[in-house]
């Protein structure tokens, strides 16, 4: 098949998908269902990237598998996270109460973006799966390990969060548990970190290498100035004040780092 083919079966995925769960958003008045769209939409291009890619077989079936489980595994976290909340995330309340009129255009308009950015993020593994060098390549070790290190550390991450908010004592207060204390987000830096993972192994592929590190520093960007820390950092400031800010003057945003005293 054509790489230009290729290229836009993998677009039609991920904005066809997002344009379904726009339409479910719109039923249920719950936008998170776009993250939950987010997270499974990379094992369908990658499903998609390998099938109709001419390289090594054994490769494409493991970053096929392994981006799967790596999908399914976060995708699966937030639907139920989706499930178990009562209401919508604050972020997704916070942009109905204050984009005004034609709020299921801009939410169409959102989904779609998110969809856009999803398709760019999916070129790291069209890159894997077209390289047709022998496997495995040493980046591709390096990748595995990445790729432990971030679902490990997200896992641990998200299991302190839980555990900081059952505790009736904490409500209203910010969580400095474990990697909480070290970064204000720790679920999103090893996220990024597994960006990192797929890029190494998309960087065994030689000339178009650079293509797979579009995906971590594009996601480095959304994660620092646009859809992730900016938004969930306002919401958080909106619902606990002044211990919030402290939190922030104290903690590093990202990575982990020793705090400092404000």
């Amino acid at each position: 098949m054509s790489l230009t083919f290729v290229l836009l079966i993998g677009a039609g995925i991920t904005l066809g998908l997002m344009f379904l769960l726009w339409l479910l958003q719109a039923k249920t008045s719950n936008a998170g269902w776009g993250d939950v769209g987010w997270a499974f939409s990379f094992a369908f291009t990658t499903g998609w990237y390998a099938w109709a890619s001419g390289g090594d077989l054994h490769r494409r079936i493991a970053v096929s598998a392994l981006a799967a489980l790596w999908s399914a595994r976060l995708g699966l976290y937030l639907l139920v996270r989706l499930f178990g909340d009562h209401e919508e995330d604050g972020r997704y309340r916070f942009y109905r109460s204050s984009w005004g009129s034609g709020i299921q255009a801009k939410f169409l308009a959102f989904f779609l973006a998110q969809g856009a950015f999803e398709f760019v993020f999916s070129l790291p593994f069209l890159v894997i799966a077209r390289n047709a060098a022998a496997f495995p390549h040493p980046l591709e070790f390096a990748t595995v390990t990445l790729l432990v290190v971030a679902v490990t550390g997200e896992a641990i991450a998200d299991a302190q969060l839980r555990a900081w908010k059952r505790d009736p004592g904490n409500k209203g207060r910010t969580c400095r548990a474990g990697l909480w204390s070290v970064s204000r987000h720790p679920n999103y830096f090893f996220q990024w970190l597994s960006w990192v993972g797929w890029a190494c192994a998309a960087s065994a592929a030689g000339g178009s290498a650079w293509l797979g590190w579009l995906a971590p520093a594009g996601m480095l960007f959304l994660l620092l100035k646009v859809s992730g820390i900016p938004p969930t950092e306002a919401q958080s400031v909106r619902s606990r004040g002044d211990d919030y800010r402290k939190y922030q003057r104290e903690v590093s945003a990202l990575f982990p780092w020793f705090p400092r005293k404000a």
